[in-house]
């Protein structure tokens, strides 16, 4: 089974031009979709999740129409949206035990099953009397992926699951999403380049409601591989350094500003060639020197 869309197009009543003929095929596994806030991954995440429609184009999943089935894909999606709020004096076990109603599981111990089975695969079975108000921000974040996973979706959409996750919960998400993705298509919609980098085996970078690139990240590293340098600079050099030459990235290491520039040969005296990494292809990419045509696999 694969997520496929085509030509997939939304433009908003004030002109904004969110999607712009969007194709993807997205298979079974963590699916990585970069881009800066604004870029229309939302929107497109809310499309998929039938919450919006889109203007022009198809989506398919295996044989269901994305677009036009949308109660049928319902019974297969899950969706964890960048923000969710939940009852603060609610317990995750009563609350988790209610959406099971809502989904369908009517049957008492059926319910009772597979309400424990998901808060212990979410690492949540200890707190469940726990209220939802004091749970830290990573807790809700797993809460979220237990709704989610309810009837056990084929297609399971996270909107910046880790944003203002400290490092541990960050880990611990993170972990429990690549598992999900051993059976699921999962798509994974964030500007955070080092949740793509570890976790998906393919990607696209989004801008503008236009994918720029869809590619492998291994490839696409070694798609600039030997044309990304590097160098450091004092911050009366950043203003020619960014005028003149291809700047991806400046970044503070140590207390020392250092440059990251894209080229095919050496750009200057004290420029050394680097290691690319995702976030090298990412800025390249949305600055122009590299596309579908340059490194997608």
């Amino acid at each position: 089974m694969q997520l496929t869309l085509r030509d997939v197009s939304k433009a908003y009543p004030n002109g904004v031009q969110a999607l712009d003929n969007v194709s993807l095929t997205i298979p079974v596994g963590m699916y990585g979709l970069l881009g800066p806030n604004g870029a229309g991954k939302s929107t497109l995440m809310r499309i998929l999740a039938t919450l919006q429609d889109a203007d022009a184009g198809s989506a398919t999943l295996g044989d269901l129409d994305v677009l036009r089935q949308k109660d049928e894909l319902r019974r297969t999606l899950g969706y964890l949206p960048q923000e969710f709020g939940v009852p603060p004096h609610a317990t995750a076990l009563g609350l988790l035990d209610h959406f099971a109603v809502l989904k369908g599981f009517d049957a008492p111990g059926t319910r009772r099953d597979v309400v424990e089975a998901l808060l212990r695969q979410v690492n949540l079975w200890d707190v469940r009397q726990q209220k939802l108000g004091g749970f830290s921000g990573g807790m809700r974040q797993r809460f979220g992926v237990a709704v989610a996973l309810l009837g056990n979706p084929k297609l399971l959409i996270v909107d910046e699951p880790t944003a203002g996750l400290d490092p541990a919960e960050r880990a611990r998400f993170l972990n429990l999403l690549s598992e999900l993705g051993e059976t699921s298509v999962v798509i994974l919609s964030t500007h955070i380049v080092e949740d793509v980098a570890e976790l998906c085996t393919r990607m696209a970078i989004i801008e503008r409601g236009r994918i720029l690139l869809e590619a492998d990240p291994q490839q696409a590293m070694d798609g600039i591989r030997g044309h990304v340098w590097r160098r450091v600079a004092s911050r009366d050099e950043l203003p020619a350094l960014q005028r003149n030459l291809g700047v991806i990235s400046t970044t503070l290491q140590g207390g020392r500003t250092v440059v990251r520039v894209h080229d095919t040969a050496s750009p200057g005296p004290g420029f050394e060639q680097a290691e690319p990494d995702l976030t090298d292809v990412y800025f390249s990419t949305l600055a122009g020197h590299v596309g579908n045509g340059a490194v997608a696999a």
